[in-house]
């Protein structure tokens, strides 16, 4: 679940150390790991809406936390294939359109917790249980994809290690869901969701403070 403190590793990496040319042109020359990261970002896309759904109907708050993270790696492959083609400082802008959705989904999920502490909703942990699953098969299927890139520049080691992590977070909605299942009570959905809602805004700030940073230098020059 620390993908958000790995994004934010790879834009200081690339950001802060003049890497942005080299990242491009060995990405570039790579078709294949073109396709992976498509790949990768509509896997992820259809898991964020799949899982924002799934929260929803069946009461689940560390289901919406999850889907945050899938939010958060869509945007994170999205942002590697546009590195390819822009600028830092078109790519510093877009990281910080990155971190405040982190920010918003992270404050969101935190406020929805906080409502269904207060309604004492139990979920449905079938639901979580199955669609936490499925969260986790998208994830080993999209690591083992960038498997291969794991060595690679700190941008490809980042994006890998972002999937390999996630699959922690679809583990833990498992395990809360069968925390509810056994204790008929809300509380492992909620521990787990307030735990993922606290990294997901923190790792947006830290992405949003590093964005900026950039952006000031770039302006300083």
């Amino acid at each position: 679940m620390s993908e958000g403190n790995h994004h934010g590793h790879s834009h200081g990496h690339d950001g802060g150390h003049g890497h942005d040319h080299g990242d491009a042109a060995l990405a570039s020359r790579s078709p294949r790991y073109r396709r992976i990261l498509w790949a990768a970002l509509i896997i992820n896309f259809a898991m964020f809406g799949i899982e924002i759904g799934a929260g929803l109907s069946s009461g689940s708050v560390s289901l919406l936390a999850d889907a945050i993270d899938f939010f958060g790696d869509a945007a994170n492959y999205g942002l590697t294939l546009l590195v390819l083609t822009m600028s830092a400082g078109r790519r510093a802008a877009a990281a910080l359109i990155k971190a405040a959705s982190m920010l918003g989904f992270g404050l969101v999920v935190g406020g929805r917790t906080l409502w269904s502490l207060m309604q004492g909703i139990t979920p449905e942990p079938l639901t979580m249980g199955a669609v936490g699953a499925l969260a986790l098969v998208a994830n080993v299927a999209v690591a083992g994809m960038l498997y291969a890139y794991r060595n690679g520049d700190a941008n490809m080691r980042s994006v890998w290690l972002c999937s390999r992590n996630d699959a922690l977070g679809n583990l833990a909605v498992m395990g809360a869901a069968l925390g509810v299942l056994g204790t008929r009570s809300g509380w492992p959905d909620l521990l787990v969701a307030g735990v993922m809602a606290a990294l997901a805004i923190t790792s947006g700030w830290s992405v949003l403070r590093q964005a900026r940073a950039e952006l000031a230098r770039r302006d300083g020059q």
